[in-house]
């Protein structure tokens, strides 16, 4: 059994911080739950709360320091997509539908195995999943 609960946290990179925030806040209710301005040698930086413990630790950069293109093969950096979870295939119908309204670009609801899953991209281009267990 692993000694890990979970994620705690995902890192990543952006060029426009306030446009990320007000994404993750008005789709998923994430909230801030810290803000650091810019420093010398460290980014301005977020961290939202996207509940279950997990949190996105957003750092501000510009393409010259750091962010890359998402969109472009061999640009997503590191982290290829993270998956967030909620409760229902209810909240997942009622999260694509706020996604809709938010013009993020999305695909269908699929189910994956024991999941189902919905894939989007956020302001940033970055590709992400939203999932929730099928059950049986």
């Amino acid at each position: 059994m692993p000694i890990t609960t979970g994620f705690n946290h995902i890192a990543t990179i952006t060029s426009d911080l306030d446009k990320i925030v007000a994404f993750y806040s008005d789709v998923f209710d994430a909230k801030t739950t810290f803000e650091m301005a810019a420093e010398q040698g460290h980014p301005r930086m977020t961290i939202l709360d996207l509940g279950g413990g997990a949190a996105l630790n957003v750092f501000e950069a510009s393409a010259e320091d750091g962010a890359v293109d998402r969109r472009r093969m061999g640009g997503r950096g590191p982290i290829d997509h993270f998956g967030l979870a909620v409760d229902s295939l209810a909240t997942l119908e009622a999260t694509r539908d706020r996604l809709r309204e938010h013009g993020a670009d999305i695909g269908e609801i699929q189910r994956l195995g024991s999941e189902w899953s919905l894939f989007f991209r956020d302001p940033d281009g970055m590709e992400l999943e939203v999932c929730c267990h099928a059950g049986v």
